[in-house]
């Protein structure tokens, strides 16, 4: 789904006691209990039959939630007629999606505007910090020429669709493409989300990684060329020196040193 605004949010501050932030409760525990039947759904947020068929009427019009035929326990099917759930659809469940995105977005626009372009930075670095103590003992584990391919598994295993290969551009080396971005929408307004995630790839793989393309800023795939090793510059203390390219539209590269 598109447009966001029409979607109950999950964190609705004024209108969380009213007839918006109901159904927005509503569609939560769908997502989190997954299918759910209207009966339990009532129990559970206190609500009479009614209204809780007045929501679920409400958020399946809108294509959040579908209806559908409980599965059979211990696969044997019940006399009678089946007992129908509710589960979230996957525009409901990106709905979810962007209204975290705007959120996010407007605490890193608040840390931004009180405490300056630095803290955003100082932010991004130590949300990739997580991810990069995670993975360090896997490559550490692996030959270097190992260690894009074994990025990539887990960036999949995070949720990124990542995939690895040898780099189609003169000179070699290896390309690193993510398919998803979880934070494509809040990246676009927030380039040092994507900065700092390109200085932990640097890190990790031990050479110099230069960004081609990214999902926020309208291409198709989160591109990164990896330097062959041995064949970048580094820094005075042996540190990869790491470059964050972006291909412009008229087919000219933009590097920002970061």
């Amino acid at each position: 789904m598109s447009n966001a605004s029409s979607v109950p949010r999950p964190m609705s501050g004024p209108d969380r006691g009213g007839e918006n932030g109901t159904r927005a409760r509503v569609a939560r525990l769908i997502l989190e209990q997954g299918p759910i039947t209207a009966s339990s759904l009532g129990e559970r947020l206190g609500l009479t039959p009614a209204a809780i068929r007045r929501h679920l009427d409400n958020l399946t019009s809108e294509g959040m939630v579908e209806a559908r035929d409980a599965r059979p326990v211990g696969g044997r099917r019940r006399r009678g007629r089946p007992a129908r759930v509710f589960a979230i659809t996957e525009a409901g469940r990106d709905a979810f999606v962007h209204a975290y995105d705007d959120l996010a977005s407007s605490a890193l626009r608040f840390l931004a505007e009180t405490a300056g372009p630095e803290a955003v930075g100082e932010f991004a670095q130590r949300q990739v910090a997580d991810l990069e103590r995670r993975y360090k003992p896997q490559l550490d584990a692996v030959a270097p020429e190992q260690r894009v391919r074994l990025l990539a598994e887990a960036l999949s295993n995070d949720g990124y669709a990542a995939t690895a290969g040898r780099a189609p551009a003169p000179g070699g080396g290896d390309q690193l493409c993510q398919h998803h971005c979880p934070v494509a929408h809040v990246a676009a307004e927030f380039p040092q989300l994507c900065e700092a995630e390109i200085e932990a790839f640097s890190r990790l793989l031990g050479t110099p990684v230069r960004r081609l393309a990214t999902i926020a800023h309208g291409d198709g795939v989160c591109t990164t060329h990896v330097t062959p090793r041995g064949d970048g510059a580094d820094g005075g203390d042996g540190t990869p020196a790491t470059n964050a390219v972006r291909q412009g539209a008229g087919g000219s590269e933009h590097h920002k040193d970061v």
